[in-house]
């Protein structure tokens, strides 16, 4: 296997593998904030504001892997 074979399938593990993760915790994250809106709603706004940013941070790890999978490429 040649250098440029190896790069890209680490590309696409890193990237793929990498952007799992936060999608199977934002679904989670927002499954939990709508039963607990569903519980108790006139908490909805508090529990909005922190599933946003719970979600923010989730995401931060997919960007994070997919500019991993990027270095992997280029560099």
């Amino acid at each position: 296997m040649e250098v440029e074979s190896a790069r890209l399938i680490a590309m696409g593990l890193a990237a793929g593998l990498g952007v799992l993760g936060p999608g199977i915790g934002i679904g989670l994250i927002g499954g939990r904030a709508v039963d607990a809106i569903g519980r108790n709603p006139d908490a909805s706004g508090k529990i909005v504001s922190n599933m946003i940013l719970a979600i923010v941070l989730a995401e931060a790890l997919g960007i994070l892997a997919l500019v991993v999978s990027f270095i992997i490429r280029f560099v």
